[in-house]
């Protein structure tokens, strides 16, 4: 069981002594004709009533479940350092998380800065906003945060972040200001590093048993999750937990990934490697433990998803839907549009925090696959349970500020 308040390097430590809990076999994907199922590595996996009961506090181990809070903010132009201050206490405060600290913020700035939907700004569609980075950064560095990091595997590119900041519109001076001791990484390659460091999937894995990330995320004592309220082609709901999806970095996992070797000078996307199965990462990091699974990305992401978690545990999720789209991550999902629910979601527990998340948008985080959220795909809140990383039953959930009946904001759901 991770406390909320435990640093990330202490609860790999604890996780490798053998605290964590041990995983049970996924269930198919929705996606997957009946013989695909049949083929595929399975063991004898719960079902939805099984995680239902996991949920609801009837499993041998109890997940872990800690405070959400939830507050209205219909724009970047309020208060936001009084709102996220008010909400940081609801659940805690952020001194017992982060005081004397290195705190690495994984932003989300998915997709190349040019692609744009109706030429709004990066902020109110799909990428991190800069004020909420900005409003955050300056609220862990009073809290006493010693180092922040700003870290994203920035798509197509190994080169600064600080120049795909700028390519994105983001006053990067502002930024660099915000804290005594701020640092802006591109995680997608080495970019000066000596080695990337190995992350164990803790249990049973369900793809890889490991993965070669950026060493600043080994150097990390917190890290924090800053994610847009925001459907998902391939995983239904993207949120703090999906997020973490771009840590992996496209020198090992892209397209133009090296075969044996890294591509230091990455200039694509992980659509071969981990959405489709069509090749394996360098041989740097661990191959895929079931190469006749399903190669469909609808099977394989959210089983990556639930086990990056596991690897490289959340310490702080804050998730952003101020303003955001609907109806996938990006604009190059067809049919997205710009929505406004005016909320602010923050917890310390990735998997309770996204659980209300989901619910906020007006799905059941615990849905069969082939409905709701996951009509495509299947849950990685089943897959997440099952590895004992968090309760993902709003009903049982400490939400704190506004409830969930109050706030939800329903997504369409297509089809």
């Amino acid at each position: 069981m991770r406390h909320p308040f435990c640093s990330r390097r202490h609860m790999l430590q604890l996780a490798g002594a053998g605290v964590a809990a041990s995983i049970l076999a996924p269930t198919a994907s929705a996606q997957q004709t009946s013989a695909q199922q049949a083929s595929a590595p399975r063991d004898s996996a719960p079902r939805d009533s099984a995680a239902r009961d996991s949920a609801s506090g009837n499993s041998a181990t109890r997940l872990p479940n800690t405070p959400v809070a939830v507050a209205r903010c219909r724009s970047y132009d309020e208060d936001l350092l009084t709102i996220l201050r008010g909400m940081a206490d609801q659940i805690g405060g952020f001194a017992p998380i982060v005081r004397n600290k290195t705190v690495t913020i994984k932003l989300n700035l998915t997709g190349s800065p040019a692609l744009r939907l109706q030429g709004r700004p990066l902020g109110v569609t799909h990428y991190t906003h800069p004020k909420t980075a900005v409003v955050l950064a300056s609220l862990l560095a009073e809290a006493g945060a010693t180092r922040i990091r700003f870290v994203e595997s920035c798509w197509g590119t190994g080169g600064p972040l600080e120049e795909y900041m700028l390519e994105s519109g983001w006053n990067v001076r502002q930024l660099q200001r915000a804290a005594p001791r701020v640092e802006l990484l591109n995680t997608n390659a080495l970019a000066g590093a000596k080695r990337y460091s190995r992350f164990h999937v803790q249990g049973q894995p369900l793809m890889y048993p490991s993965y070669e990330l950026h060493p600043a995320y080994a150097e990390t004592d917190v890290l924090v999750s800053m994610a847009k309220l925001k459907e998902h082609e391939t995983t239904g709901i993207t949120l703090a937990m999906k997020n973490i999806f771009g840590c992996t970095p496209a020198s090992i996992y892209g397209d133009d990934a090296g075969v044996d070797e890294p591509n230091e000078a990455p200039t694509s996307g992980r659509g071969a490697v981990c959405h489709a199965g069509q090749r394996q990462p360098s041989r740097i990091a661990a191959a895929e433990i079931a190469p006749s699974s399903p190669r469909s990305p609808y099977y394989r992401m959210p089983r990556i998803v639930a086990e990056l978690n596991s690897a490289l545990p959340i310490g702080l999720s804050f998730i952003d839907g101020i303003e955001t789209i609907q109806g996938g991550e990006g604009p190059w999902v067809g049919g997205v549009r710009i929505v406004q629910p005016g909320l602010l979601v923050l917890g310390t527990n990735a998997i309770n925090t996204d659980a209300v998340g989901t619910a906020l948008m007006g799905y059941d985080p615990l849905a069969p696959a082939g409905t709701g959220a996951f009509r495509k795909c299947d849950n990685y809140f089943h897959f997440a349970q099952q590895m004992g990383l968090g309760l993902a039953n709003p009903a049982e959930l400490d939400v704190r500020g506004v409830s969930i009946s109050e706030a939800r904001f329903p997504f369409q759901v297509a089809g």
